[in-house]
């Protein structure tokens, strides 16, 4: 039950309660104590305007009824004022998030306890966003640093794997070697771009760009990387849609998309690429029949370095950004993106991006 409605029922019984006290006690006084004064002074003699039990049950009903009416209309009035400066200030609180920490909410400036609260909920997100500038800022600083060593060693153990005296198993390791420095430069890069796109310092190349076209190339590529799985892949659907985007980022999201359809997939398994007009906004669907995920692990997959159970214990690549930097560019392209899947059955990812003017 919220304040205003507990206040309001306090304050009607309160209100009903004072008022048939005050007015019973006035009208006891001047109709029934007033005329005992009166026949008293009068040897017994009854009072013109003496009344009986039933007229002072009547008058009483006209007079607390009207007056608990009027009280309750007013103290409801009186109470949504006093608690809108509460409800205002729940809405702006509501609002707040990690991308927008930095705008203060409105202060009344009257001092009372809730321009307190303005005051001291403005110093809390003032902290916390200072605090989200520095990690950002050491995300940034460290991804910086850790490019120059992974780019030398990559170097190195390159020129240390063309050496024609080294032994079969030598060279194996050395390219091993060489795939997990390429999977640690990709999550430098991936964490790169994810913590420039929260400071805002990411600019898209706003254009018209046929997003058919980027899921018939997606389509291919999936093809040769699923071939060697023997995944079929296939468009069932594939509509003539313009978007207004970055044709790098889209294209950068439907590699990330495919590249997951692929990786969780199992042997001899389906892909499918459905693209159609779904009122103002073109929807993406691609659909795989992997594993899949838990219902309760489903929420989180947008997260960073996310990866369910079954990725965890099988030997798929991966470090858990991929969805996270999806998530971003649709975001940016001010659309859409959900996640559904049925264990064992089908998993899809939907993205509805709004179509160009």
């Amino acid at each position: 039950m919220k304040i205003r409605t507990r206040l309001n029922l306090w304050y009607m019984a309160i209100l009903s309660a004072v008022a048939l006290a005050v007015v019973g006690a006035a009208v006891y006084h001047e109709l029934v104590i007033e005329h005992r004064h009166y026949r008293h002074h009068n040897h017994g003699e009854k009072s013109e305007t003496e009344l009986d039990s039933e007229d002072l049950i009547d008058i009483l009903t006209w007079s607390v009824t009207p007056a608990i009416v009027v009280g309750v209309i007013g103290g409801w009035w009186l109470t949504r004022r006093a608690l809108e400066p509460v409800a205002n200030l729940t809405d702006a609180v509501e609002k707040v998030n990690d991308r927008n920490l930095s705008t203060p909410l409105p202060r009344s400036g009257n001092g009372d306890e809730l321009d307190r609260l303005t005051e001291v909920f403005n110093a809390m997100t003032s902290r916390l966003d200072s605090s989200f500038q520095r990690i950002r800022e050491f995300t940034l600083h460290a991804s910086h640093e850790l490019k120059t060593p992974l780019t030398v060693l990559r170097g190195e153990l390159e020129t240390a794997l063309h050496d024609e005296s080294l032994t079969a198993a030598r060279k194996d390791q050395l390219a091993s070697q060489i795939d997990e420095i390429e999977r640690l430069a990709k999550i430098v890069d991936g964490l790169t771009l994810l913590t420039k796109a929260d400071a805002g310092q990411v600019a898209l190349k706003l254009e018209p760009v046929k997003f058919d076209e980027l899921v018939r190339e997606s389509a291919a590529d999936a093809k040769i990387l699923a071939q060697p799985h023997g995944v079929d892949v296939s468009e069932s659907q594939c509509e003539q849609i313009t978007i207004t985007g970055d044709r790098h980022r889209l294209r950068q999201l439907l590699l990330n998309l495919t590249d997951n359809a692929v990786k969780y997939n199992q042997p001899g398994g389906k892909i499918d690429f459905s693209l159609r007009r779904d009122g103002n906004c073109g929807l993406l669907q691609i659909s795989n029949s992997g594993a899949g995920l838990a219902p309760d692990l489903q929420g989180h997959v947008f997260e960073r370095f996310f990866r369910g159970d079954s990725s965890h214990n099988s030997e798929i690549e991966g470090c858990g950004l991929g969805l996270s930097i999806a998530q971003w560019i649709v975001l940016a392209h001010k659309g859409e993106i959900r996640f559904e899947s049925r264990p064992n059955q089908l998993t899809t990812v939907s993205v509805r991006l709004p179509l160009a003017n």
